[in-house]
Parts: C-alpha cells; structure tokens; sequence
C-alpha cells in the first residue's frame, strides 16, 4: 500500500515538473517565433548569417562537450568550415562553381588535414571529430538555407512538421506514455509519444498542403502526409543522436546559449535531420 501511495506521489511529482517543463516550453516557442519568423519572412543574407553564426555555436558547443578548445587555429578552422558549408557562397562570389559552399568547405578540411602533416601533436583522429561535426551541423543547416531559398512556404512546411512533430511526442508522451523508446540514451522520450508526434506530423501536412497545395510539387496531399512518417521520424532520431552524444559526454544541456532551455543543438536537433531528408526527397 505503501509503495502504491509513493508510486502515486511520484506520478504526480512527474507530472507537476512536465506542465512547468511545458510553460517553459511554449513562452520560448513564443519569443523565438517573434524574432525567428520575421527573420526568415525577411530571408536573404540577413538570415544566411544568423544561421552560418548558429551552426558555429552548435558545433562549438560539441567541441566543448567532448573538451576541446575552440581558440585554437584547429578549432578556428573548424568554425569556419562549418560557416562556409552553410552559406551559399556561390551567389556572392561568383567566380565559384554551382557547388561552391561544399568546395569551399572542402578546401579548409584540406587544411585541417595537412595541419596533422606538420604538427606531433595534432593527428588525423584528433581532426576527425571536428570534421565530422561541422558536416552535420552545416550540412542540416545549410539545407535550412536552401529551403528558404526555394520559398518561404517550403522553409515554413518543415518548421511546422518539426514543431508539430515536437508538440505531439511531448503531449501524448506526457499523457499516454509508458513503453520506453530508448531508455538508455533518453529515459522520458516513449513509444506512445513517437507515434503521437508521427501523427502530428502527418495532420499538420495534410492540413498545410489544404492551403497551399502548390508547396511540395510535383507531390500531393497523399503523398505528402506519408512522407511526413519519414520526416517525423527523422526528427525524432535527430532528436535522439543529440541526446546521445550528451548522454556519452556526461551533459545535460549541450551549451547554455540559451538561458534555462539550454543550447543551440538543443533547439535545433531535429531540424538538423528533417531538413536534409525533405531536401533528398527533392521538396528544395
């Protein structure tokens, strides 16, 4: 009876911290929507910037979770990797080819690479990490920029499938959730609330092709709303692969960019996975 009341308490203790969890939740949707849409309504260089500078926080927050120092001429390089890969470099020097972010990109890993042939202390795995890192950072937010590119609608088709897909898995987890997705790498995240947030996902598209049916040609509505599944459940995995690399490096938060919701990869894990799978399915 005993461990029944205390089970009870627990629950409710749970349950308690998830409703403030949420209040947090919706005010920081609130402020970064305020500042966020306009920035993206606006596009252009104004928006490639802020996301080159927030895909170099996100990789110096990696950096820093696995202990390495982003002042030195490595980290640096990195930094700049990351920035380069991002932006659409082409459209402003011209002299690049169509590609010309990745060959730019591909130059200062060239870098990076030859600073192992010279130095006893920096080897090819010390370099491997940070590579590897500013390709995921800026490949999934350099696939933000060419969504916006293609047309706000595209950029804000994604947004809405990440948001609805976060909002559904929190919720229904919250309320129905008792089976573990993965326990080990995040012990809230739950089998129910993975579905919820698929089927948030797919109402959300279906409910944005209604309006804007012209958004994903040559798709339509049908279509669009199963690959939302693909979509939904690439973000969560992003989501997870986050949740990971903080669980292996011993963090709770990836940075403290952002006060009381903790970094830029925290905000922007999922968006990092569907943003790239939308782009290979040829939405942008």
């Amino acid at each position: 009876m005993q461990s029944l009341t205390a089970a009870i308490v627990d629950l409710e203790e749970y349950r308690k911290i998830m409703k403030k969890d949420l209040i947090k939740r919706t005010i920081f949707a609130a402020l970064a929507l305020a500042i966020f849409i306009p920035l993206l309504m606006v596009g252009g260089l104004w928006l490639q910037i802020v996301m080159g500078i927030l895909a170099m926080l996100g990789v110096h927050e990696l950096l820093q979770m696995k202990g390495l120092n982003t002042m030195t001429p490595e980290g640096l390089l990195t930094l700049l990797a990351t920035f380069v890969l991002t932006i659409p470099l082409e459209n402003y020097l011209t002299f690049l080819p169509v590609d010309g972010n990745v060959v730019a990109y591909s130059v200062v890993i060239f870098v990076m690479l030859g600073a192992t042939v010279f130095s006893k202390n920096y080897t090819i795995e010390d370099a491997a990490f940070p590579i590897a890192m500013s390709f995921y950072v800026g490949f999934g937010f350099n696939a933000l920029v060419d969504a916006r590119i293609a047309g706000l609608d595209k950029a804000l088709l994604a947004l809405c499938i990440v948001w609805a897909t976060d909002s559904g898995a929190y919720l229904v987890g919250m309320n129905f959730g008792k089976k573990k997705l993965a326990p080990r790498v995040s012990p809230n995240k739950t089998i129910e609330g993975a579905l919820g947030g698929v089927v948030a996902a797919m109402i959300t598209t279906a409910i944005f092709m209604m309006v804007d049916s012209t958004v994903a040609l040559p798709y339509g509505i049908y279509k669009m709303t199963v690959f939302a599944i693909f979509f939904s459940l690439a973000g969560q995995l992003g989501d997870l692969i986050e949740s990971a690399m903080k669980r292996h490096f011993g963090v709770k938060d990836s940075g403290k960019f952002i006060p009381g919701h903790g970094g830029v990869l925290d905000r922007f894990d999922s968006m990092l996975a569907i943003f790239p799978i939308m782009h290979l399915f040829g939405l942008f």
